[in-house]
């Protein structure tokens, strides 16, 4: 089955990415959203995005966000993930693995269960890719706040079948 059909499938709808070509602007800083080189694709940092202009989320863990909650907040992190290799490569069925991800999860200092919440995302890619290549290497960190107040950032780094074409 292709990755669109097991989207469908599963009833996950791709997000329009934020920014535009090119740079992400004056927002976050000067950088791209992602950058290709040969096979690998590193996308910037992403989090769960925002609905009707509000914060997904918001807060930490710990304190106003529940676990269930962060854990959403991730695989809306993951599903914009995936709308950015869409855009980056055009064609999802060219992804041969999800290499590693680096995941920030905002929480009190007494929270301790991270884990728990980053398996939002990497639920939805074993979801949508299978277990042989939307499950790789990952690390999580707690943090004491993130950007707009986001729960839940990642960057992850994607390996695909060859160069752009």
């Amino acid at each position: 089955m292709k990755i669109e059909q097991r989207l469908e499938a599963l009833g996950i709808a791709l997000t329009v990415p934020m920014a535009g070509p090119g740079q992400y602007g004056k927002r976050y800083g000067k950088m791209k959203p992602f950058v290709l080189s040969g096979r690998v694709l590193h996308l910037s940092g992403h989090s769960p995005g925002m609905e009707n202009g509000l914060v997904r989320y918001p807060g930490r863990l710990g304190a106003d966000v529940s676990i269930e909650e962060g854990y959403l907040a991730a695989r809306h992190t993951g599903i914009n993930c995936i709308s950015t290799i869409k855009r980056a490569i055009g064609d999802l069925d060219r992804v041969t693995a999800i290499v590693s991800s680096i995941n920030f999860v905002a929480c009190t200092p007494d929270f301790f269960e991270h884990y728990k919440v980053t398996n939002g995302m990497t639920d939805l890619f074993d979801e949508v890719f299978g277990p042989d290549i939307g499950l790789g290497a990952r690390a999580t960190y707690g943090a004491p706040s993130l950007s707009d107040n986001y729960c839940f950032e990642t960057s992850l780094i994607v390996e695909i079948d060859g160069p752009a074409p």
